[in-house]
């Protein structure tokens, strides 16, 4: 198999548009579509510190090293990598030696929130969720703590490792659900509110397949540990959903985000926020009196301790 644009050997065969690539096309063929998709995205200007969230696994370590390669002094724009320790033994300690090392060699500039702050750990969370997925607190949690870091560095936006996979089924979520009002908030984000750093998505349109051939050929480490929890999320139906609607008609994720991108000016204009966010106790924006964080905290600890 050989290159269709150089004749080398070909490390990868694109469905979706029928072209063989090389090694070094294909990097080339990455990272052009991510810098369009940035520019799309965002606008940034010299003194603008930019936050990116990074797990350790392929999806943001590779969003962060190609935004390491775009961001830093040259051009006076900041980076910040910031990541989460949720408390889940044996499987984010060996990730965040990962992005420590990572950015310790890259000097890039580090920080570090752990759910301990909030007096929890998903390991103590998960036996206690009940009928709800732990990922369903550990989403809210990793939030909360994200946005706060981000929004204490002075991000002007916070970039995440979603790919092209992650998107369409958030956007196949949503519709199944019929829930109209938050598919219309899907990031990337235009509608910058007090409190809230805005999310925007580099591998936006990099299929998962590509962006882990990305982090094999461009060596870029990264943990593909599994959570313990990953079984039990509503979001798993739905990958084997979408891509079993990509194995039958290549090109399907990009037509599911395609759709969603035509549809969200008028779910902006009909579902946009009305009324200004108030502020919980802890300094998070909220539409009522206290965040979804902090009402979750005391009920999972009640559970914990058995009150």
């Amino acid at each position: 198999m050989k290159c269709d644009l150089c004749g080398n050997d070909a490390v990868t065969f694109v469905r979706y548009n029928g072209t063989h690539l090389c090694s070094e096309h294909f990097i080339d063929y990455v990272e052009r579509r991510v810098k369009k998709e940035i520019r799309k995205e965002i606008s940034l200007y010299k003194g603008d510190t930019v936050g990116v969230a990074v797990s350790g696994g392929k999806d943001s370590m590779v969003t962060l090293s190609i935004l390491h390669s775009l961001f830093n002094e040259r051009n006076g724009i900041r980076l910040v990598c910031i990541s989460i320790d949720e408390g889940i033994d044996g499987y984010r300690p060996p990730s965040l030696d990962i992005v420590r090392r990572f950015c310790s060699e890259e000097s890039i500039e580090y920080r570090e929130r752990s759910f301990s702050e909030l007096g929890l750990s998903m390991d103590e969370v998960a036996p206690v969720s009940g009928s709800s997925s732990p990922c369903t607190y550990c989403g809210v949690f990793r939030r909360k703590l994200m946005n706060d870091e981000a929004r204490k560095v002075g991000a002007k936006y916070l970039a995440t490792g979603h790919n092209l996979d992650d998107i369409a089924q958030s956007v196949m979520m949503n519709i199944v659900r019929g829930d109209i009002e938050r598919l219309a908030r899907l990031g990337p984000h235009t509608n910058i509110r007090p409190g809230l750093i805005p999310r925007f998505y580099p591998l936006r349109l990099i299929p998962e397949k590509e962006s882990l051939l990305y982090s094999i050929v461009k060596d870029i480490p990264h943990w593909d540990g599994e959570c313990p929890y990953w079984q039990a999320a509503l979001r798993n139906e739905y990958r084997d959903l979408v891509d079993g609607l990509e194995d039958r008609s290549p090109g399907s994720k990009f037509s599911i985000v395609s759709s969603y991108d035509k549809l969200k000016p008028m779910l902006t204009q009909t579902y946009s926020p009305v009324t200004e966010l108030k502020f919980c106790s802890c300094g998070e924006p909220c539409n009522g009196s206290r965040c979804k964080a902090c009402e979750y905290e005391d009920y999972l600890i009640k559970r914990i301790r058995g009150l």
